[in-house]
């Protein structure tokens, strides 16, 4: 069965494709690789396509015969949505709204989409549920709801089949080392916090010092990469199989603070992770952890490898790998020569 997985390319499109193909799948991977990568494309075919082209969508559905969904490819930063909103609703909004009408076209019926937690706003419980009320507090969460939304009356009024996935913080690489994150620039704490580490930054940013938390910065829900795999291929196979359109939290109910982060990070590499403390950004809540009890009872899903030291360890063995230097002459460089934190990493 042929699946079409927009944002193949990407960094948890590429994960799940690998899962996808050991589940018995063939995996289109779709993507205009603006930020995607060509080397990540390793099971199955890439074709280089902008949502925004209506047409070439609907080609491509009809000539790789495809059966069903998996909606990753979006604009994805918080931050970058404060600043640039049309950005955002263009790309998430008026292009996912092109996918769903060359389905619709097709005759294709089942997707999974990569939702997320920003939906949310500011919590009001936490754990968060699925039931909470949803009021975004920045464009990228508003973008994802809107299609939220739409797959609700696309459902009602196509017999779409759905479900979308509100993933909290994803994390960690290929336990293999096979593909792992790398975006240019870097905006995700755990992968800058391992690049300052190595020397290849100054410092990390630990944007907010003065949350309501037990140690003044965020907390974050982290979840590893393949765990998120996981759950779209379960989410997909049970749509596939005539289950209910419905949202599932994906997380694993523990929030972990950014000096938390950044102390495991230190633990796990044996080096020094340089700080500079800035002031908050807008539109970040202070706590997100979710309540995943539904995706259990419905999927069956359960995350096996985002305790935070696997999911750390992995992207250490990711990012080492991807410099293709020894581990202890790159520490040598990175912190200048035979430090006792250098030496312990040897």
């Amino acid at each position: 069965m042929q699946i079409l997985v927009t944002g193949g390319a990407g960094y948890i499109g590429s994960h799940t494709a690998k899962l996808l193909v050991r589940a018995g799948y063939e995996p289109i991977a779709l993507d205009s690789l603006n930020t995607g990568h060509r080397w990540a494309v390793q099971w199955g075919p890439l074709v280089e396509c902008d949502l925004a082209d209506f047409n070439l969508l609907r080609e491509v559905i009809r000539a790789y015969d495809i059966q069903a969904v998996i909606h990753f490819a979006a604009h994805a930063y918080v931050g970058e949505s404060m600043r640039d909103p049309r950005k955002y609703f263009r790309n998430n909004v008026v292009n996912s709204l092109n996918l769903l009408d060359a389905m619709v076209d097709t005759g294709v019926r089942h997707i999974v989409f990569s939702s997320s937690c920003a939906t949310y706003g500011v919590p009001q419980e936490v754990p968060i549920p699925e039931h909470h009320s949803q009021t975004p507090v920045n464009p990228y969460g508003d973008s994802k709801l809107f299609l939220e939304r739409a797959l609700n009356w696309y459902a009602q009024s196509y017999g779409l089949r759905w479900m979308a996935l509100r993933y909290f913080n994803a994390a960690g690489a290929d336990p293999e080392s096979e593909i792992g994150e790398e975006h240019d620039p870097e905006p995700h704490l755990i992968p800058r916090a391992i690049q300052a580490a190595l020397g290849e930054i100054p410092f990390v940013e630990i944007y907010g010092s003065d949350y309501p938390t037990p140690d003044g910065t965020a907390i974050r829900d982290y979840i590893h990469v393949t765990d998120l795999a996981e759950a779209h291929y379960l989410a997909l196979a049970n749509i596939l199989d005539g289950a209910e359109s419905t949202a599932l939290n994906l997380g694993t109910g523990n929030g972990h603070s950014v000096r938390e982060v950044i102390a495991a990070v230190e633990r796990t590499s044996g080096c020094d992770v340089p700080v500079r403390e800035a002031a908050r950004r807008d539109g970040d809540p202070p706590c997100l952890v979710a309540d995943a009890r539904k995706a259990k009872e419905l999927l069956g899903w359960e995350p096996r490898h985002s305790s935070l030291d696997e999911i750390i360890e992995t992207a250490w063995q990711w990012h080492v790998s991807r410099t293709r230097v020894p581990l202890a002459q790159v520490n040598l460089e990175a912190h200048g020569g035979t430090g006792p934190r250098a030496a312990a990493a040897d």
